[in-house]
């Protein structure tokens, strides 16, 4: 990476204050800035940093107006955060590439492979495969029998896909994970468990990110959906038959049970809990480490375990709190209280 303030600034569409020709070519934070380095200011708690940054320039929010002299150049634009994505976006799409087919892979004669696609090292394409243009495959990828993948899709490293699984376009699945394997269906009998074939599918719609290790099962019949542009992160487990909505964000270790059905523009933070067979409206997001145990209306914002409406919740971590010290003065009118009754 080498580029002027003045090359970055149009990309970006920003005003320049300060060095216009000064030279880029690193990304940093702020707290850690370096020579040479471009940074970003979006949380004011951070502001400070912006007084004695060693980075050679800061983007930060148009009307950002410093109490004192700035030594960085600041590139001026209406949300420095979503600038600083589009700029680490085009830096990402200047780094090499990998391309061409390994001579160590494994790839069924009845597969159709397009244009342009990498696969890596010890890659296995099974029957029927369909992998569309631009996709790259990284080594020990398992690809089942009739598995669909559309066009500009990275799969990395040791993902597993079984089969009949349809993956979309532009889509991004990180290393270890592993869409298809059956759902979680037995019957009680006898003491043990019988086994219920899992005999449906996993669908991933355009633009869906599954982060590492996250495993997606198929569904009992039918499928199992993550709609349009979703965003799962890591260590996720979507039980079967699961539907996840468009534009849904899934952080770290959250677990959906089977059949839950998750509305659009949704976010679950850290180690939510889903029941099954629920709904969760649109736009809801549920606080972390929270249990959602009954359905949600749309526009709900909720946390706790249960989960209840968040204003609700804290009024409850309020009491919680006192409750030592209610504990002390209700065991004091105890003790007065028998001390009267014996005088």
């Amino acid at each position: 990476m080498k580029f002027t303030v003045a090359q970055i600034a149009e990309l970006l569409t920003a005003d320049i204050e300060g060095n216009k020709d000064a030279v880029l070519t690193t990304v940093c934070k702020i707290e850690d800035g370096k020579e040479g380095g471009i940074s970003f200011l979006a949380n004011s708690k951070y502001t400070h940093y912006i007084y004695d940054t060693k980075a050679t320039a800061v983007i930060v929010k148009s009307d950002f107006v410093p109490e004192h002299s700035v030594p960085a150049t600041l590139i001026k634009v209406t949300d420095p955060y979503l600038a600083f994505a589009q700029l680490l976006t085009a830096y990402e799409n200047m780094k090499s590439k990998k391309s061409g087919i390994s001579q160590f892979v494994a790839v069924a004669a009845s597969a159709t492979i397009g244009k342009e696609v990498y696969l890596g090292d010890f890659v296995s394409i099974g029957e029927n495969v369909v992998v569309g243009d631009a996709v790259k495959i990284y080594p020990n990828v398992v690809i089942g029998d009739h598995v669909t993948i559309g066009n500009n899709t990275t799969l990395y490293a040791g993902v597993k896909v079984y089969e009949e699984c349809v993956i979309g376009n532009n889509c991004i699945i990180h290393a270890g994970a592993v869409l298809g394997a059956d759902g979680f269906g037995f019957v009680p009998t006898d003491g043990s468990y019988m086994k219920i074939p899992q005999i449906g599918n996993v669908v991933l719609e355009d633009g869906v990110e599954i982060g590492a290790n996250t495993c997606i099962d198929r569904a009992t019949m039918g499928s199992t959906i993550i709609r349009k542009n979703v965003k799962l992160d890591n260590l996720i487990q979507v039980g079967h038959n699961v539907e996840i909505g468009e534009n849904t964000g899934c952080a770290a270790q959250v677990g959906i049970s089977g059949s839950a059905k998750i509305g659009k523009n949704c976010i679950l933070a850290g180690q939510v809990g889903v029941a099954g067979h629920i709904t969760i409206g649109d736009h809801v997001t549920i606080g972390a480490q929270s249990g959602a145990i009954n359905s949600l209306k749309d526009h709900q914002i909720v946390l706790g375990s249960p989960s209840i409406p968040l204003m609700e919740e804290k009024k409850l971590i309020i009491y919680r709190k006192k409750l030592p010290e209610l504990y002390k003065k209700v065991d004091q009118l105890e003790k007065d209280l028998n001390t009267i009754a014996k005088e």
